[in-house]
């Protein structure tokens, strides 16, 4: 992702009968709110998802083109064919300085015949350069990703593994996007890819999920989202006041971020980005030798899966 100081699936998809909703509104939660207390909504397991945060760190560095890269995508795509409906990657070829690059977004598909759909992403691929690092011997090597990158998977592989056992009362369907944060200037090459091969899918709506297993989490309402996607920003943060995640989820504003929903707004799918603007004191860890396993806890992946499994099993 990309900050930008402010003052303030597929064509696979196509042809499944989904209707593209009223780009001001969203379809009305299901069940009614007076239904909400009667809700059983499973518990999202916090020390799980940071455990397959872990274990996506072991593959070390996921730099598109390296060993890491390709065992954490045989490892996603194993992991989810054990637990989702249908699950498929989408390949994709990025030329650098004359090589071709190969790619790959991952989705996963529950209850694919509904039309009432809600698409969550995350990027999976790691930073080829510590280009934020201070130390200026450092800046050339890849990072670990702990958190830009792993903590975003971590939560959708929790949460499919919480589908398989739990069926939604609508279609969900999760993207972990490629290729987001590769080099300068070549970055949401994964999103932008999805964006222009939809097909006939249409969602209700997405929400981009993005550095959320920082130790002290904080997930503030980013600009772009507000501008991009207003209706989703009210439902996904006045749900987090709700269930009594107000703290974690002010609304409040510390400017925009260029980041994988970009591309998906533009292309019609109003997304929301629930990302961490500091990670470390004053954002020290970003981009850094410093984005490890230790600088990581459950606290934010749990607040966050919690968050959109209420979102999923309130039918959206």
């Amino acid at each position: 992702m990309t900050i930008l100081v402010a003052a303030v699936l597929l064509a696979a998809c196509a042809g499944e009968g989904q209707q593209a909703e009223n780009a001001d509104t969203l379809p009305p939660p299901a069940p009614a709110a007076d239904d909400v207390a009667h809700l059983q909504v499973p518990p999202f397991d916090a020390a799980a998802a940071h455990a397959l945060l872990v274990r996506q760190v072991g593959f070390g560095p996921r730099v598109p083109g390296t060993p890491g890269h390709r065992q954490q995508l045989q490892w996603m795509l194993d992991y989810l064919r054990e637990r989702a409906d249908s699950v498929y990657a989408q390949p994709f070829t990025h030329n650098h300085e004359g090589q071709a690059i190969e790619l790959s977004n991952v989705v996963a598909r529950f209850n694919p015949n509904m039309d009432r759909r809600l698409l969550l992403i995350a990027h999976w691929d790691t930073r080829p350069t510590a280009d934020a690092e201070a130390d200026e011997t450092l800046r050339d090597r890849p990072i670990d990703g702990a958190n830009d990158g792993a903590s975003g998977v971590a939560v959708l592989l929790q949460l499919a593994e919480m589908l398989s056992r739990e069926a939604p009362p609508i279609g969900v369907d999760l993207l972990l996007t490629d290729g987001e944060d590769f080099a300068p200037g070549q970055m949401y090459l994964g999103a932008t890819h999805f964006a222009a091969n939809l097909g006939g899918y249409r969602p209700m709506y997405a929400v981009l999920i993005d550095m959320v297993g920082d130790r002290n989490p904080s997930f503030p309402v980013e600009e772009n989202s507000r501008n991009m996607a207003p209706e989703v920003v009210q439902r996904v943060w006045g749900l987090a006041h709700e269930i009594g995640l107000g703290d974690m989820f002010p609304n409040t504003s510390q400017g925009a971020i260029t980041d994988d929903h970009v591309p998906l707004n533009n292309a019609g799918i109003h997304t929301a980005d629930i990302i961490d603007f500091d990670y470390g004191p004053g954002n020290a860890f970003w981009h850094t030798s410093q984005d490890v396993i230790g600088n990581t806890a459950p606290a934010g992946l749990g607040a966050v899966g919690r968050l959109l499994a209420e979102l999923i099993y309130r039918g959206g």
